[in-house]
Formats: C-alpha cells, sequence, structure tokens
C-alpha cells in the first residue's frame, strides 16, 4: 500500500471534499460532506478539517493542501487573489500558511480580474485550471467551467489573461423555484428532454438580447400547445446556457475549441450544448482537474517533485 505523502480538501461553500493521497499519488481515502463554508464558519474550519483527518487516519506530520472558499474574506484565513494576467505558477507560490497549528496547512489563493468595466473574481477554479492545463502550458485556451457561477476563461502560455463568471446555475434554481416559471416544471420527471434543450440553445445564441421573452415563452408556449414540465426544465435550462454560450464565445475560441472542466449532469449539458451549436470541445473532468492542481501544490510546497513523478 502507498504510504501518505499529503492531504488534499477541496473546501467550496456548501461542500467540502478531502483525499488522503500517497506518495505515488493514488488516492488512498476519500471523504465528502455539506461542511462547506457556511457550515465551517459556525462549527470551526479547525475542528471540521480534524474530524476528516481522524476519520482517514491521517497522521499529525501529514501536510495538508486546500483550495476554494476556506481562503475567501468571510473563510478560515483569507489567502487572497493573484491579480490578472496570472501566471498559474504564480499560485502556488502565494500560499498561505494557516497559523497556530502542530500540522502545516496552507491555502492557495484565488485570481482577481481588477478591471473597473469588468471586475471579477474565482476561488477554486483557479486550481482545477492548474490541474487541467498544467504548469508548463503552452499556446492558447479557451476554458469554460460550468457551475452555481460558471466561469470562461482565455489562458495563453501559462497566464490566466482574463476570465468571466456568468450565474447560470444561480438564475436557473432561481428561475425555476422563485418565479411563474415555478408552475411550468412544477412535478417535472428526470428524464431529459434533448429537443427542448437543443432548440432552447440555439434560440439564445442566436438572439440573446430576447433572454427575458425567451424564458416567459416556456410558461406560455406550454398554456397553448401544451408540453411535460420536463420539456419546460430543459427549455429554462437550453435557453440560460445558450445566454451564457453567446457571450463566452463572442470573444474568444481557441482553435482546437473549448476546454470544459466538468463533471456528471453538468458535463453532459455543457457537451450537448456544444454539439449543438458545433463547436469542438475537450472535456476534462471536474474531480480529476481539482486533484491534479492540489498535486501540484503539495508537490511544489513542500519539494515533494521525486515523490510525484
Amino acid at each position: 500500500m502507498s504510504k501518505a505523502g499529503y492531504v488534499a480538501v477541496d473546501w467550496g461553500t456548501s461542500s467540502f471534499r478531502l483525499w488522503l493521497v500517497g506518495r505515488t499519488g493514488a488516492v488512498l481515502e476519500e471523504r465528502r460532506s455539506p461542511e462547506g463554508m457556511m457550515v465551517a464558519s459556525k462549527l470551526g474550519f479547525a475542528a471540521v478539517l480534524q474530524s476528516h483527518l481522524d476519520a482517514v487516519g491521517a497522521g499529525n506530520d501529514l501536510p495538508v493542501v486546500i483550495c476554494g472558499m476556506a481562503g475567501a474574506r468571510q473563510g478560515w484565513v483569507e489567502a487572497g487573489y493573484v491579480d490578472t494576467p496570472a501566471q498559474l505558477a504564480s499560485i502556488l507560490a502565494r500560499a498561505v500558511a494557516v497559523p497556530g497549528l502542530s500540522r502545516d496547512v496552507r491555502i492557495l489563493p484565488g485570481i482577481a480580474q481588477r478591471n473597473p468595466n469588468a471586475p471579477d473574481v474565482m476561488r477554486g477554479e483557479e486550481t482545477q485550471l492548474l490541474g487541467a492545463l498544467g504548469l508548463d502550458a503552452q499556446g492558447d485556451a479557451v476554458v469554460c467551467i460550468p457551475g452555481t457561477h460558471s466561469k470562461w476563461a482565455k489562458v495563453k502560455g501559462g497566464t490566466v489573461e482574463r476570465f468571466a463568471t456568468f450565474m447560470t446555475g444561480e438564475l436557473f434554481s432561481a428561475i425555476s423555484r422563485e418565479t411563474i416559471l415555478s408552475h411550468a416544471v412544477a412535478n417535472a420527471e428526470e428524464a431529459d428532454d434533448i429537443d427542448a434543450f437543443r432548440s432552447a440553445v440555439v434560440a439564445a445564441f442566436d438572439a440573446p438580447e430576447l433572454a427575458a421573452n425567451l424564458l416567459f415563452r416556456v410558461r406560455s408556449g406550454q398554456l397553448l400547445y401544451g408540453g411535460s414540465a420536463a420539456a419546460a426544465r430543459e427549455r429554462i435550462s437550453g435557453t440560460l446556457i445558450g445566454l451564457e454560450m453567446a457571450a463566452g464565445l463572442v470573444k474568444d475560441q481557441a482553435e482546437g475549441g473549448i476546454t470544459l472542466i466538468a463533471s456528471g449532469r453538468l458535463q453532459q449539458l455543457y457537451r450537448l450544448a456544444f454539439d449543438t451549436l458545433s463547436v469542438p470541445v475537450r472535456s476534462i473532468d471536474a474531480e480529476e482537474a481539482v486533484r491534479r492542481g492540489l498535486s501540484m501544490a503539495a508537490a511544489t510546497i513542500w519539494k515533494l517533485q521525486e515523490d510525484y513523478k
């Protein structure tokens, strides 16, 4: 069995993921919980982390590297930001040590875009970019990272030149629960309606200025012509993703297409949307990307290069 080398943690707003990683890079143990920043700020970050370290039998000498909201201003210890244009390698150099602990715990910074016309921040996604593209990335890449707050980033030669955040996931949740469209999607079945999704993506991509009208058509079309709640749900989803792509693709499109960092249903939906718009895409699993990024951080911070070849 591989000897444990370090612990990697992806600490989001509402979720916590921990991996006990061996010196060969293999994942030895894994923990998941809903103890994200919102919960940990009440229970105590150190207490939450220690409970999971105890559960996987992590020795007191094992270092921990963390990305995500634990480094936010309202998190455990503020890790600040690296400003764009941000070299991915500089993220590792700016890791912040958590004071007052017997164990070495480091938190990675986020990236800030200090442009008064397009201010933006990311925290956690920078580690996914690092894991997906590597420290020695060459050429250009346009990266899409779907989620509650989707990120689109232009990366050139290992440097994040600019990025933009889209509240796609959060808008889907709010619109489908808190507006008139909640009636349209009530009791929707799990089954997908691919045709409804595709047509909504195209309509929003072709006419993003009609966004508010396209969303209302989900309800009016159902009232006048019928249609299932599942189809209505897919139209809302397709409309919002189509709007995101209309903005995300307007400036940049790498020669080799889009690099998509996603998992599960989001990966399926975004791949389908890109395919609908005839945009080539290279897909990387989001969890694999964040683990790779944290592994690179551990290797750099604690000089473990020999162990992680």
